[in-house]
């Protein structure tokens, strides 16, 4: 298929034989099943879970928090335990990063649509009854995600992004798509050249709110029985999430029409120049996982993995040199 990312470039893919149809499931009493990765968690997972009705269109919502930190005594499981008895918590046994935690979390819940949502974020039943209505509508929508506005009011941008290439990979390490962030040609990763509060299809949204229906995740996009792909710890998993949906012949729904809170990363907000080169590298990852041509011992291969090593490495460098430049030890992941 080929995937238009709102009015930007074209993004082809191999279409998928897999065939379209809503499998319903009206006698499942349980209408939502929301999986949260907890890990240092202990200041937003509060009002974060406040924030979930427990009943959505006359049906059930089943929430499960998947505690990364357990043994540290963050007091998240204090927390949930006390405050949310209705809550699944679950203690992880140590930390199992971000996608293999809501694969666990995924296997313990059963609702008829999942919600994968980070612990930083504050909902509202309008959202969430929004997204649902729109899954049960349009059958092609593989995930939908409403905008995301962070604390100072501003937009995440990561809530909608196209899936990057080489050259959106360029404009945003070296700032040009900062600079002309109304431009289709420099603007390609985070789409700002697109209305915040439209609709429109994208490559890519964030991991901090994706949902979907169960039976798509289950019959049309797990690999092995895993929703993620465990062999990324913690970033560069929603992206691939994000090209295994459309490969699977779905569409990525940004709908900016409703929007909820996100607090971003206060769980990592003393590792950011870490996590800003994790992300670099995590993308760096998904493009060798899903763009290397086969046979991976050909010349073609070969020069694929040197071009984006070598690419990735460079705009990380550049990255984190612009940072200093401005007086700053840190760059700001979106």
């Amino acid at each position: 298929m080929t995937l238009k990312v709102g009015d930007g470039a074209d993004i082809a893919f191999a279409k998928s034989s897999a065939k379209r149809r809503r499998v319903s499931m009206p006698n499942n009493p349980v209408i939502l099943s929301v999986i949260i990765v907890a890990y240092r968690s202990r200041d937003e997972i509060a009002p974060c879970l406040a924030s979930l009705p427990r009943v959505l269109m006359g049906r059930a919502v089943e929430v499960c928090v998947v505690d990364n930190s357990p043994g540290e005594a963050t007091g998240v499981g204090e927390i949930v335990r006390r405050d949310f008895p209705s809550v699944d918590y679950v203690a992880a046994k140590g930390n199992l990063g971000f996608g293999r935690a809501n694969n666990l979390g995924f296997k313990r819940t059963r609702g008829e649509f999942v919600l994968f949502l980070n612990p930083d974020t504050v909902c509202n039943r309008a959202a969430l009854e929004h997204c649902i209505a729109r899954l049960e509508e349009d059958v092609e929508i593989g995930l939908i995600t409403p905008k995301l506005v962070m604390a100072n009011g501003e937009m995440d941008l990561a809530c909608r992004r196209g899936i990057p290439t080489l050259w959106d990979g360029f404009c945003r390490a070296t700032g040009l798509a900062a600079i002309f962030p109304r431009s289709r040609w420099f603007a390609g990763y985070n789409l700002t050249f697109l209305p915040e509060d439209g609709t429109y299809d994208v490559g890519a949204i964030n991991g901090a709110f994706m949902m979907g229906a169960r039976w798509m995740f289950a019959e049309e996009v797990a690999e092995d029985g895993a929703v993620f792909d465990e062999n990324f710890f913690m970033y560069g998993d929603d992206l691939d999430l994000c090209i295994r949906v459309v490969q699977a012949d779905f569409r990525l729904v940004y709908d900016g029409s409703v929007q909820i809170t996100h607090l971003k990363g206060l769980s990592v907000a003393k590792e950011l120049d870490a996590m800003s080169r994790a992300i670099f590298d995590a993308n760096r990852d998904v493009w060798l996982k899903h763009f290397v041509p086969e046979p991976r011992d050909g010349w073609k291969a070969r020069w694929t993995i040197w071009k984006y090593r070598t690419a990735f490495a460079a705009w990380k460098t550049v990255a984190r040199s612009r940072a200093k430049l401005r007086g700053h030890r840190k760059v700001r992941p979106v």
